[in-house]
């Protein structure tokens, strides 16, 4: 055995145990990220509020990862990696603690706060733990080892929607029903305040899993990773340019920004656009699982395909034609046959992220953190293509708007899989 072959052999074989931690990483975000779901539905019934204010779940979730990741990146700079991450599972744990009492209390706007709260400690997690597997090993792989923490993060959010359907969204056709037939406006309270009671012991329980994983994260063999070192500059004029030298990272920000956004259109809007058609509750709080599992599949052929078959952009490019094809497809048909294609979209989405983001923090450098700090930003887009979608399907038809907002966000997408990710790199 050659000395190269041994070294490569013992490189994966110290990469395994910081994976399989990140990968438990990947999985509580999948499960508290994809809970907002069915917290719409929950949220519309407990709150006794609209669409537009229902919506308000994945709006303050995901502002906070655009008001926070850059203090992230400074937080990160003074703890290390390591324990930056510990310390956003502690603020998750946090959050979930104010979340769950203000809800069980039905104080709508402070119950926001805590889904805030919730988006700040997950903002530190992403910002250091995205960039540390991008770096973990080649950047060329990057996308297959982001798959890897995917499918962690996928599996944990097709579970979230019947975990969170069996312990506080149960009967609840039945439960609405009950609501508009209240017979007085006490009556009518004390069934709200009875749902909204549900949410508080998961959320208890919730928050004390995370400090205990807290604590097991920093107490970790997690090995820490200078950024600066592991991805290097691939042109050393960009490095003294500073941050605005890179135009694939700024391209690749919007980018982000368009994919999380049809990301969570095709994930938690998707109940609410099965609704749309006259689907009960019932069956439509389940439809965030469809679109999982259906991603899970995609991250599944992305280990295989990439990079042995095809290049994370080339495979970035081919994901954004199926998103278009699959918009398409939900327009063009409606009931069931519509929400599967919407659902399918999860297979298409499937491996942007761990294709854009590696892409776009290549070469940075000593950059690398803040340039992941402002792809971490761009997680905003979760908020606002929803809400675009929200306010616009009250005056237009829901489907139309569903079909304007997706196709040109997977436009751009795969005009940055075929170009935008090679603009101003001299040596690739």
């Amino acid at each position: 055995m050659s000395a190269t072959t041994l070294a490569a052999g013992e490189s994966r074989s110290s990469s395994v145990v910081p994976m399989l931690i990140i990968g438990v990483l990947f999985f509580i975000f999948g499960f508290v990220t994809w809970l907002n779901g069915p917290l719409i539905t929950f949220v519309k019934l407990a709150f006794n509020v609209d669409d537009v204010s229902a919506f308000l779940v994945p709006l303050v979730f995901y502002f906070s990862y655009f008001f926070l990741a850059i203090p992230s990146s400074s937080v990160l700079r003074r703890t290390g990696m390591k324990k930056g991450m510990g310390l956003g599972l502690f603020v998750m744990a946090i959050g979930a603690v104010v979340f769950g009492q203000f809800v069980s209390m039905r104080v709508f706007y402070p119950a926001l706060f805590g889904l805030f709260v919730i988006g700040a400690g997950l903002a530190l997690l992403q910002t250091a733990s995205n960039p540390y597997i991008s770096i973990l090993g080649p950047i060329d792989s990057a996308a297959q080892r982001i798959a890897f923490m995917g499918i962690c993060n996928k599996v944990a959010g097709a579970l979230a929607p019947f975990v969170f359907g069996a312990l506080v969204l149960s009967g609840i056709d039945t439960f609405d029903t009950q609501v508009k037939a209240a017979a007085t406006p006490e009556a009518k309270e004390a069934l709200l305040n009875a749902f909204a009671a549900k949410i508080h012991m998961p959320y208890m329980i919730m928050a004390g899993l995370l400090v205990l994983l807290a604590i097991w994260v920093v107490r970790s063999p997690l090995p820490e990773i200078k950024p600066a070192g592991a991805n290097a500059e691939s042109d050393i004029g960009h490095a003294k340019g500073g941050i605005f030298s890179f135009p694939h990272l700024w391209l690749g920000v919007l980018c982000l920004f368009l994919y999380v956004g049809v990301e969570v259109m095709a994930g938690d809007a998707i109940g609410t656009y099965g609704q749309g058609f006259g689907l009960p509750l019932d069956e439509t709080k389940h439809f965030t699982s469809y679109t999982l599992i259906a991603m899970l599949a995609g991250y599944l052929a992305g280990l295989v395909l990439i990079p042995r078959f095809i290049s994370q952009q080339s495979y970035l490019a081919v994901s954004a034609v199926m998103g278009v094809l699959f918009t398409l497809g939900a327009y063009f048909t409606t009931g069931h046959a519509s929400v599967g294609f919407v659902a399918a979209l999860g297979f298409a989405n499937a491996m942007m992220w761990p294709a854009i983001f590696p892409l776009a923090i290549h070469g940075l450098g000593r950059l690398t953190e803040r340039g992941s700090a402002l792809l971490i930003m761009a997680i905003v887009g979760g908020a606002l293509v929803p809400q675009l979608f929200v306010h616009l399907k009250q005056h237009f038809n829901f489907q139309l708007v569903f079909m304007a907002l997706m196709v040109p966000c997977y436009l751009y997408i795969l005009y940055y899989g075929l170009k935008g990710h090679r603009v101003g790199q001299h040596a690739r």
